[in-house]
């Protein structure tokens, strides 16, 4: 912690401190948060321990020693080191879900959970009537939690290449008490499901093209590269997904597949496919949905 601090007395100041400092160090948002003043009352109430949604009634409460080098070496790590939020806090949020993340995964994020249940709906009727589903690279296992919540009836399967990511979902998972109903299995994509069926398949696969792997700021380098890296037009594992996906689904089951800005890309490598672009709130065009019946007549 730097000498100057010593003059920082009260959560206002520090917060002020930080807000000044993130714009100085040029940092960049978009895991959990979109802009400095919000990262850093959410950093500094983490270090203290406070309520997140309560920072006006401690603004003017001064900090212990302790407390000042607590809240310091946070800002120091986000700071100087360019380390996410959520991988200082060991936490991260969708929508009202909170979940453990480390730097074996990436950072949850994804149009697809605002969508769960009532924007699928019209599509995959009823939540009753889903009963088998698969979170396709879970990381996490953030959308397959959701999927548990939004479907009462559902028993998900969520996958992933990875270990490391697997073991931060099962302690997700178990957070939740879903080990009875989410059953998590490593597998590069569908390689490891043969005679499996779902009524829903969800993914947010690695979708970041090479040219924007190359442009990405030092805050996205600290997560895993094989949950970002797309290849060359960021369309790899999406043309896998697309060329098994009916296989692996039920009559009437539903494929939905998030593609970031990558619309025009998908489209062009599969113009016989009838795409259901949905609208989320921060996109209108990241999430695409097919039935089977589409992706069979398709071939």
């Amino acid at each position: 912690m730097s000498a100057l601090t010593h003059d920082l007395e009260t959560v206002r100041d520090w917060l002020r401190y930080a807000v000044s400092r993130f714009g100085e160090a040029k940092l960049a948002f978009g895991h959990g948060t979109t802009n400095a003043y919000d990262e850093a009352a959410y950093l500094v109430l983490h270090a203290l321990h406070l309520p997140l949604d309560r920072l006006d009634p401690f603004l003017d409460a001064r900090l212990t020693q302790p407390e000042r080098m607590q809240v310091g070496q946070v800002l120091e790590r986000r700071i100087e080191r360019r380390v996410p939020a959520a991988y200082l806090t060991h936490e991260a949020w969708l929508g009202e879900f909170r979940f453990y993340v480390d730097e074996r995964v990436i950072i949850p994020r994804s149009y697809i959970a605002e969508l769960l249940p009532d924007g699928l709906a019209p599509y995959v009727g009823a939540p009753e009537l889903v009963a088998n589903a698969l979170d396709l690279g879970t990381g996490s296992g953030c959308l397959a939690i959701l999927l548990a919540h939004a479907y009462p009836a559902v028993d998900v399967d969520a996958v992933d290449i990875s270990n490391d990511a697997l073991t931060v979902a099962q302690r997700n998972v178990a957070d939740y008490g879903l080990a009875d109903r989410i059953n998590l299995m490593r597998s590069d994509l569908f390689a490891n499901l043969s005679g499996k069926s779902y009524d829903l398949i969800i993914s947010n696969p690695p979708y970041v093209t090479n040219v924007a792997m190359g442009d990405l700021p030092p805050e996205y380098r600290h997560e895993p590269r094989i949950a970002l890296a797309g290849g060359e037009d960021g369309l790899d594992a999406v043309r896998t997904i697309l060329e098994e996906a009916a296989r692996f689904l039920n009559p009437r089951g539903t494929l939905v597949v998030e593609v970031g800005h990558n619309r025009p890309a998908v489209e062009q490598a599969f113009p016989r496919l009838p795409f259901v672009w949905l609208e989320t709130t921060l996109a209108a065009d990241g999430v695409f949905l097919l039935k089977r019946e589409e992706l069979v007549g398709a071939r």
